[in-house]
């Protein structure tokens, strides 16, 4: 068994560990940002794929790992873990039908409420105690969830044409150009910036570049907020005009 994932502020990165630790420890976790995990991926048959649901919706960078990757997923097992601020409806069920078009086999899915990442909108925003209730309920999900799974009873959230409605005409329909393409819309402002250069290593899209000791962005941003959520001076925004409350998984555990 493999664990892959894309991870922004470190939830989906956590759940999944978390649940390989309680599955099967000795499997390994790999980022798709990793360049030896279509390799790695080659070489298992069972799958664990955890990412970050975006308005209902598969975010750009995993569409396109998928699609570059298509001769990647024939014949192969995969459980999908979806994370989530709010709500999804089909999280697990989006990636499992498009993965079952280059002839995977989807096992299950399994959703999993976790802290909210996008800082620069005060929506969503929980207290600490209420994030990091969210991280232990999602933990005993997980826990149940692999215990379930040992047994033979593969959680099936996300899955079916009901909840593919529920996930179409609760978030997707309306924000389908969200997540379609890149964005640029990405702000830094150049006055606060102090050119330490974390967001552009921190950049999945290499879509930031520290020019002149300040970040500058370019339009390749896949939305995962890891630069925002990281900027030490808060000059990064993206939704929003001001960053309220910065936050990665670390915050959150007890």
């Amino acid at each position: 068994m493999l664990g892959i994932y894309f991870s922004g502020t470190g939830n989906s990165r956590y759940a999944l560990e978390y649940f390989l630790g309680q599955y099967n420890r000795s499997a390994e976790a790999v980022s798709i940002e990793d360049e030896n995990a279509a390799r790695k991926i080659r070489c298992h048959t069972e799958l664990v794929f955890c990412y970050p649901v975006q308005y209902s919706n598969i975010p750009k960078m995993v569409k396109d790992f998928v699609y570059l990757n298509a001769n990647l997923w024939e014949g192969k097992k995969v459980f999908i873990i979806a994370t989530m601020g709010m709500f999804s409806g089909d999280g697990a069920g989006l990636l499992g039908r498009r993965l079952r078009r280059y002839g995977a086999q989807i096992t299950g899915g399994l959703h999993l409420k976790m802290p909210d990442s996008i800082a620069d909108v005060w929506v969503l925003k929980r207290s600490l105690e209420k994030n990091k209730e969210l991280v232990r309920k999602a933990e005993r999900k997980i826990a149940q969830a692999a215990l379930r799974m040992k047994n033979g009873d593969v959680p099936q959230d996300g899955m079916g044409f009901l909840k593919q409605m529920a996930g179409l005409f609760g978030q997707r329909l309306y924000f389908l150009s969200k997540t379609a393409e890149y964005t640029e819309r990405i702000k830094v402002d150049t006055i606060v910036c102090n050119g330490c250069g974390k967001c552009a290593e921190l950049c999945p899209m290499e879509s930031i570049r520290v020019k002149y000791k300040v970040a500058h962005a370019g339009n390749r941003c896949t939305m995962c907020y890891r630069c925002i959520n990281n900027c030490p001076e808060q000059a990064i925004t993206l939704i929003g005009r001001r960053v309220h409350e910065q936050g990665t998984i670390e915050k959150y555990l007890s």
